[in-house]
């Protein structure tokens, strides 16, 4: 066994108690560093990358290899996202306590980016316990890969997830799909769920270039935020817009990082990546739930 794993499945250790078995329900164990395993026998092996695929089958989808590379370097190297993760830490350091370990599950963590740095700004105020799933295996082996000595990775269902009853103090869902029911299921009392949703104006630029006044620039915010807020005993509502100017390269990377650009052309595609810079805005609203009804 390399150190890297051993490494990675003590953290797994350390925090086995929130695991249960996704077929059968029951709480589940690290056995030898090796694998989770349940009372009933079900095994889910922990990957040299340090991470446990629950699924038991895989799952075809776009989100590749290449997309989640771009996304990395995008998110970390640019800082693309950077305003988002701050304020999403602030608003956690303003809810939960800072007295005691936090759990924070990102549901739908793509590549990592998300989590690691929220759980990085919360730090040293915070003891954090950071989870993130997906049900993309090429997002989840990026984020073990770059962020899995201090968080926790997982290939899994945000419908259906391997956890246990009141699990997690925080659960993260950003632009990504969400489950209410669950996220209710997995969050203590006195709970947070934070949902950042894309308004009218997300990547503008990219929207108007590829498809002018199309409804493909519908606005769901409000519809999201509406539905979002009959689910809490306490909702609140941000807005957070900003510009980020994108040299030559960060373009070619954002059109690989956006499903936007699939149904593209290639020859569309040349064009918008072709110019020297281009300022793309970021605008958001950031959906704050605690205690689930």
């Amino acid at each position: 066994m390399t150190s890297m794993k051993r490494k990675r499945a003590e953290l797994l250790n350390a925090c086995q108690s929130v695991f249960r078995c996704p077929l059968c329900r029951t709480a589940m164990a690290v056995s030898q560093y090796q694998s989770l395993i349940c009372g009933h026998g079900h095994t889910f092996d922990i990957s040299k990358q340090g991470y446990v695929n629950f699924l038991n089958k895989s799952v075809k989808t776009r989100y590749d290899r290449q997309l989640f590379e771009a996304r990395h370097e995008l998110f970390e190297r640019r800082e693309f996202f950077s305003p988002v993760q701050k304020e999403i830490a602030v608003i956690i350091s303003r809810i939960q306590s800072p007295r005691k370990q936090a759990a924070v599950l990102d549901a739908g963590c793509g590549e990592g980016s998300h989590l690691d740095a929220v759980c990085r700004l919360l730090q040293p105020a915070f003891s954090v316990t950071g989870i993130g799933i997906d049900i993309s295996k090429e997002g989840v082996l990026q984020a073990a890969k770059a962020f899995g000595d201090h968080n926790i990775f997982a290939v899994a269902d945000v419908a259906d997830t391997p956890f246990a009853d009141s699990s997690f103090d925080v659960i993260l869902s950003v632009l990504s799909p969400w489950n209410y029911k669950e996220c209710s299921r997995l969050l203590r009392k006195g709970g947070t769920v934070i949902k950042a949703v894309p308004r009218r104006d997300y990547l503008k630029e990219v929207r108007e270039f590829f498809f002018g006044d199309s409804p493909e620039r519908n606005d769901t915010a409000e519809s999201a935020a509406v539905r979002f807020q009959t689910g809490f005993q306490a909702f609140e509502r941000k807005r957070l817009c900003y510009t980020k100017t994108l040299s030559q390269p960060d373009l070619e990377l954002l059109v690989k990082m956006t499903p936007l650009t699939w149904k593209c052309s290639d020859e569309s595609i040349q064009r918008f990546i072709s110019r020297k810079a281009a300022d793309i805005t970021i605008d958001i609203d950031i959906l704050i739930g605690t205690d689930p009804l």
